[in-house]
């Protein structure tokens, strides 16, 4: 089931997100290397582990960080932007950002995605359970499929859910 809104179901998508970082906290974590990559100011900093890595990039006067938690993440800043990626338990988590906006992605689980782009002023987030694929790409509404997931974009005022 996908679920499109705008403004009026807002109330619904945090108390979903609520759910999903839950799920995300009490999610059991397999026996792998942790991986931390802060890029504050200009910065680029890459770990691989055993089943984890992380990369992130930073232009001067942006912040980018990318946590593998035995998971793959990626995160890039430009100036005056923020960009935040976690992945955990097998999941891929992609953000990269634009002047003034702040991507976070969050990506839980095993076959679980999430690309968030910041392209507008403004912050967005995308976070997916196992075998949900969430896309924010700050133009046009995010999309959201597969198992549970949820995205909010301040930059188009939209966002979506997935069930599963």
């Amino acid at each position: 089931m996908n679920i499109s809104f705008t403004r009026r179901s807002a109330a619904a998508l945090i108390g979903a997100g609520t759910a999903v970082c839950a799920l995300a906290l009490v999610a059991p974590e397999a026996a792998a290397a942790d991986t931390a990559c802060p890029a504050p100011g200009a910065a680029a900093t890459s770990v691989t582990a055993a089943g984890a890595q992380c990369s992130a990039t930073s232009a001067g006067g942006g912040a980018a960080a990318a946590y593998g938690l035995n998971g793959s993440a990626s995160a890039d800043a430009a100036p005056t932007s923020l960009s935040l990626a976690i992945a955990q338990n097998g999941g891929s988590a992609t953000s990269s950002s634009a002047q003034l906006s702040g991507p976070a992605a969050i990506a839980v689980g095993p076959g679980a995605t999430v690309t968030t782009i910041g392209v507008r002023p403004g912050l967005a987030i995308g976070i997916a359970g196992p075998g949900a694929s969430v896309l924010v790409n700050g133009v046009t509404g995010p999309t959201c499929s597969g198992g549970l997931g949820f995205a909010g974009d301040f930059q188009t005022f939209q966002g979506c859910l997935s069930l599963g």
